[in-house]
């Protein structure tokens, strides 16, 4: 009786070990909600939100992003007009790290200043 409670205990903290070691295993996740790929603002001003839980480092076109505690990172940037690209970057302390991409434009003016001659 007292070697199967043993082996049921052995095996519960087993399977405890393993759900709790999962996300170390599973390497770093990111996800990027704003902005949406291939977005067009035409104000320039872009918000960037997203989350990236289980990550060492977090990189957008390679500068440091900061996170809350959940992972939860958001931020305003102004862009100049035209096509950028921002590369995100997200780096588990094991060296794993996974990216995402996202496209965003901002178009040119209409109007052009008038001159007066």
């Amino acid at each position: 009786m007292t070697k199967y409670l043993l082996l049921a205990v052995l095996f519960l903290l087993a399977g405890y070990g393993g759900v709790e070691a999962w996300p170390l295993a599973a390497g770093p996740s990111l996800s990027v909600a704003s902005p949406a790929d291939n977005a067009s603002f035409p104000d320039g001003i872009v918000t960037v939100r997203g989350k990236a839980p289980r990550v060492a480092l977090l990189t957008m076109d390679g500068a440091s992003v900061l996170r809350d505690q959940e992972g939860n990172f958001s931020s305003t940037l102004t862009f100049p007009r035209g096509g950028s690209i921002l590369t995100f970057v997200a780096t588990d302390r094991f060296g794993k790290s996974v990216t995402a991409v996202r496209s965003i434009f901002v178009p040119t003016s209409n109007s052009q200043p008038q001159t007066n001659n």
